[in-house]
């Protein structure tokens, strides 16, 4: 005969576990509560002694004024340095590759273009400069410095492909230029003018750099104005 085995009978659960998850609530709300007392009471000091929080963001206070007069004052510099920015082809000659990129960039901001910056380097995609007009049109710059000037080598056509391949697709721009303080073969003006590109050799770029007109106003058949931005 087989005998029935009796169903296994539930442990009782332990009073200490009960008593704990009672107790968890409880616990966080006593927290709660003395958290929320806690700041009240700080709140209520700091009304009462409200003349601490004066003395503290003193300091405060004339540190940020000090930083705000500082950009008020150097920007001031930057707009009149730019107004009276000149450079004759002897410095521009003289100067390394990235420093003739950052004197063609100062001297857009100096026409207006506010928003010029340099982006030439490694992976630049032909553009070495770029900037909106105060007409509201986008330059994208290839800057090509010769330290020799006319005696060094000259830009060809495959510099010019190069801007003309990235200038308008890749970086979106209404004028496409290529700068350089050498000359430029017979070549390249031709193909620049069969593909809308500029070109700033080193008799124009002497005129700009003077100070006497803009770029937009040296160079012909520059795209007309889009409509007024920010920068007009």
């Amino acid at each position: 005969m087989t005998t029935r085995r009796s169903p296994a009978r539930r442990r009782p659960a332990r009073p200490g576990r009960r008593r704990r998850r009672k107790n968890a609530p409880a616990g966080l709300a006593v927290l709660a509560i003395a958290a929320v007392a806690l700041s009240v009471a700080v709140v209520d000091w700091l009304l009462m002694h409200w003349w601490l929080l004066v003395l503290a963001g003193v300091p405060v206070a004339l540190a940020a004024g000090g930083w705000i007069y500082q950009q008020q004052q150097k920007s001031r510099w930057e707009a009149v340095r730019a107004q009276g920015l000149r450079f004759g082809l002897p410095q521009l000659d003289a100067l390394h590759h990235t420093r003739f990129e950052e004197a063609v960039r100062d001297l857009m901001r100096r026409d207006g273009c506010r928003d010029a910056v340099r982006v030439g380097g490694g992976g630049d995609l032909g553009a070495d400069v770029k900037a909106t007009d105060p007409f509201g049109r986008r330059w994208v710059i290839q800057c090509k410095h010769r330290r020799k000037g006319l005696a060094g080598s000259a830009v060809g056509t495959p510099d010019l492909q190069v801007l003309n391949g990235t200038a308008r697709q890749v970086h979106g721009a209404d004028v496409a230029v290529i700068v350089t303080n050498g000359r430029v073969t017979a070549p390249a003006v031709t193909f620049a003018k069969q593909q809308r590109l500029h070109v700033v050799d080193r008799h124009t770029l002497a005129v700009w750099a003077a100070g006497s007109q803009p770029l937009w106003e040296l160079l012909r058949a520059v795209p007309p104005p889009r409509r007024p931005t920010s920068l007009s």
